[in-house]
């Protein structure tokens, strides 16, 4: 189990960093579109949308595998300094705070969701239904509700990490 917990994450992971990328390229040429609108070019329609839209998707396809890898942005500063116990306890603590967390955004995405199909809610510029982009972003979302609760298994010692992510130098 554990290898597909990290295998979905890392593919996640890609996606979400190919969306990003995709975005940028979208973004520059939209960019380049209005400085040359003097040549008849101009934006890409919709390019806010578009990129609202693909970054929330991005991000939630990417950190997942943030967490799972335990590289979230932290202070460290006295880590060492506490006993092996106390250290133990506030990583159990913070992954059972991040699932709880993510569990209720998730649960708080869908509400919205629904909410925005049942208005018939559209963008302003594609008149693209806003539903989609919730939609979207749910299915990483659903998959990273099971990915930190994955983490919080591990963080227990009920479940050990992935043998190759062990290898590679992954967690602290």
């Amino acid at each position: 189990m554990s290898k597909i917990i990290y295998g979905t994450s890392r593919i996640m992971a890609w996606f979400g960093g190919g969306m990003l990328s995709v975005l940028a390229v979208l973004s520059v040429v939209s960019i380049s579109g209005r400085a040359f609108s003097f040549a008849g070019l101009g934006p890409v329609p919709g390019d806010f949308e578009l990129v609202e839209a693909g970054t929330a998707l991005a991000v939630f396809c990417f950190l997942p595998w943030c967490h799972l890898k335990q590289r979230h942005a932290d202070v460290n500063l006295f880590w060492q300094l506490f006993p092996p116990s106390m250290r133990r306890v506030l990583s159990v603590s913070s992954d059972g705070l991040m699932l709880i967390i993510w569990l209720l955004l998730v649960w708080r995405m869908g509400v919205a969701m629904l909410g925005y199909r049942a208005n018939e809610e559209v963008s302003f510029i594609l008149q693209m239904p806003v539903w989609w982009g919730y939609a979207a972003s749910m299915i990483p979302a659903v998959l990273g509700c099971v990915i930190y609760f994955w983490r919080l298994l591990e963080s227990l010692g009920l479940v050990a990490a992935h043998e190759d992510f062990i290898l590679a130098g992954g967690g602290h």
